[in-house]
């Protein structure tokens, strides 16, 4: 008798357990549908600033009278980022027999050309910037490594894709931005040494005819700190990204002598969901308008490309679209259909399992003159992993993209000048069109720590659900029901037999939907980009 007092006991408990997760579940699913498409502000903010201090802040950043704060995105707008990037044209097709199959580069940094149409960029062969390479001053931690022993710039034909030149061997520590000027000099920078150079064209002897910065000593004032790109005008003035410390554009003479400096660091300061004009979260890369007389940056960390008058420095105009996300990497600009930006985001910078931002790495073609979004391009499978700096020809028909990791330099033909694709190559593109339909991309997404979660408790209320049903058959016979209900018929009495399916609706558990990325190949990814 004791011993089925305390199975009824368990039972009941057993009953009470699976009712109270079968209430749970649904709530759990629904803040998992709730933080996939939740908009937060992108930085935590350091301090928490009066009104009065943000008009300070405003006021310093030299910019032409504007209230952005009127221009934030609406707090509670959502949008569904996949099926919009779904329903974006793809006008580009990737050239994935180029460059030629002995081309051997390390990570790649910058993509120019000279005037001789040749694709020339710039690569880091074995070097890698990780967590170790600067200390908390900036100082390269890595001189003893000596330069870099082998050519650091490569000139490929642009329709073979094979080596037409090389140079910048035992010269370089750590590339990252490249630009040739009308007259085919060469312009780099190095994040380690802090400066900037100027090469004669295909780099001449090997030796600068310029130089700006002190070697290996961060700074600001007529010093750098990791600059990171090089624009110049037709009359010889240039201007230079001071990325990652500093967060400036600085305008120079031809002669190298500071004429103009403008921005600001937004890593600093209040979190606002768009940060203000003038201020800058690393500037990465930098591209003409000569027909508007602009000068445009890559906001990186703000996702953003920033315009500006070439001529003194006031704010023009800025890019963003939600689609593109928080991190935009690089742009380009082409002429071509009215104007164009060509742009490259990156992965992610937010961790955990489940990130806030639904995120695709691609190239994007957007209007200058409508700032929307006109198509998106990518590899094979349309996505990038860690782009870093975008090329296009003057007439848009070609588009090149340097990429850290994979170590590789991609081209891009637009459809209408494309060569045929490969059978195999045609089989993959199909394949990927099909799955970007589905509701889910496994090949690319794998289930966040929430949704294993939730499977895993659902498969536990019907494993549980499967056990109380053959207690309570056979507690039946004994009069040991929960409740004490004898006569109560249930989905498992009827006469055909136990049936698990009776205990829940007819269409059985509603499919999870596996949204989340790919956890591990996201942080692998982000450590690459957050040191780029």
């Amino acid at each position: 008798m004791g011993s089925n007092s305390n199975n009824c006991t368990h039972s009941c408990f057993l009953y009470l357990a699976i009712c109270i997760l079968w209430n749970c579940c649904p709530n759990l699913i629904a803040s998992i549908a709730v933080t996939e498409n939740q908009s937060t502000q992108r930085y935590l903010p350091n301090v928490a600033l009066g009104d009065e201090q943000i008009k300070q802040m405003i006021k310093g950043g030299g910019a032409a009278p504007i209230n952005w704060q009127q221009q934030q995105r609406a707090k509670h707008q959502v949008i569904d980022v996949r099926t919009e990037l779904a329903k974006l044209n793809t006008t580009y097709v990737y050239q994935k027999a180029w460059p030629a199959n002995n081309v051997k580069l390390g990570a790649v940094t910058a993509v120019s050309f000279d005037l001789a149409g040749n694709v020339v960029i710039f690569h880091r062969v074995d070097r890698i910037w990780n967590q170790r390479t600067f200390d908390n001053s900036n100082m390269y931690q890595e001189r003893n490594k000596g330069p870099i022993k082998e050519n650091t710039v490569l000139g490929l034909e642009s329709d073979s894709g094979s080596v037409v030149y090389a140079w910048g061997k035992n010269f370089f520590y750590m590339p990252h931005g490249l630009s040739i000027d009308h007259e085919d000099n060469v312009w780099v920078t190095d994040v380690a040494m802090h400066q900037v150079f100027k090469f004669p064209p295909r780099g001449g002897n090997g030796s600068p005819i310029l130089t700006l910065g002190t070697a290996f000593h961060p700074g600001s004032g007529k010093k750098f700190c990791k600059p990171t790109a090089v624009s110049v005008l037709t009359n010889g003035d240039f201007f230079v990204a001071d990325g990652y410390c500093n967060a400036r554009i600085v305008k120079y003479s031809k002669q190298g002598e500071q004429i103009l400096v403008w921005g600001q660091n937004s890593f600093s300061g209040y979190s606002y969901d768009v940060a203000p004009v003038n201020f800058f979260a690393i500037p990465h890369a930098l591209t003409l308008v000569p027909e508007l007389e602009l000068l445009c940056a890559a906001d990186r960390e703000n996702g953003r490309v920033q315009c500006f008058f070439s001529n003194n420095g006031t704010f023009h105009s800025q890019y963003h679209n939600p689609l593109i996300g928080d991190r935009l990497f690089s742009v380009a600009y082409t002429p071509a259909a009215g104007g164009q930006l060509v742009i490259v985001n990156g992965p992610t910078a937010e961790l955990g399992i489940s990130p806030q931002h639904y995120n695709e790495v691609h190239g994007f073609v957007m209007s200058m003159r409508t700032r929307q979004l006109v198509s998106k391009f990518g590899t094979n499978n349309l996505e990038f992993r860690n782009p870093h700096d975008v090329a296009v020809t003057a007439d848009g028909n070609a588009i090149y993209v340097a990429e850290l990791n994979p170590m590789r330099i991609h081209k891009f033909m637009h459809k209408s000048l494309a060569k045929p694709m490969s059978l195999s190559v045609v089989k993959a593109s199909s394949s990927v069109n099909d799955s970007s339909t589905a509701t889910t991309t496994p090949a690319h997404h794998r289930p966040s720590g929430k949704a294993i979660l939730v499977a895993s408790l659902m498969l536990l209320f019907a494993g549980s659900t499967f056990a109380l049903a053959l207690l309570w058959a056979r507690r039946r016979k004994r009069g040991c029901l929960p409740f004490g209900t004898h006569n109560r018929r249930h989905a498992w009495e009827k006469t055909e037999g136990f049936k698990l399916g009776g205990l829940l609706d007819r269409n059985g558990f509603e499919k999870l939907e596996q949204n989340a990325s790919d956890e591990e190949q996201e942080q692998e990814t982000t450590t690459l980009s957050q040191y780029a």
